[in-house]
């Protein structure tokens, strides 16, 4: 779990101050660091929020800290298209769409946030 370590020390923040904000003790934070103890699915979920990262991440099974920055680098070129991403994002049942974009290329993220766009606003006339 050294991307636990990397991602604090990122932040500037101890193990000690981790441990607080995730309800946790500093022991635990030094065992997953150094690969003595495995955290469990919520507390996966609670380091993954704390640092804004996707759990596969932390596991080291991807490289995308979190597959909605790389959406937005794909539509920040688009103001129209950017707003929308931005109001879509917080949307839980899209959440399993948006962790399979890192397999397309920014030209088909613009696409399919088109196309998404295109069916809101044609469910929001009817």
């Amino acid at each position: 779990m050294n991307r636990i370590k990397d991602l604090r020390a990122e932040k500037g923040i101890s193990q000690n101050e981790l441990a607080k904000a995730l309800g946790l003790t500093q022991q635990a934070i030094s065992a997953y660091e150094n690969g003595l103890r495995e955290p469990d699915l919520e507390t996966l979920q609670k380091i993954a929020d704390f640092f804004n990262v996707s759990i596969d991440y932390l596991l080291g099974r991807s490289d995308i800290r979190n597959p909605t920055d790389e959406i937005t680098e794909a539509v920040e070129d688009d103001p129209e298209l950017l707003e929308f991403w931005n109001e879509l994002k917080q949307r839980e049942d899209l959440k399993l769409l948006f962790k399979q974009t890192r397999k397309l290329s920014p030209k088909d993220i613009k696409q399919v946030i088109r196309i998404i766009k295109a069916i809101e606003e044609e469910e929001s006339n009817e």
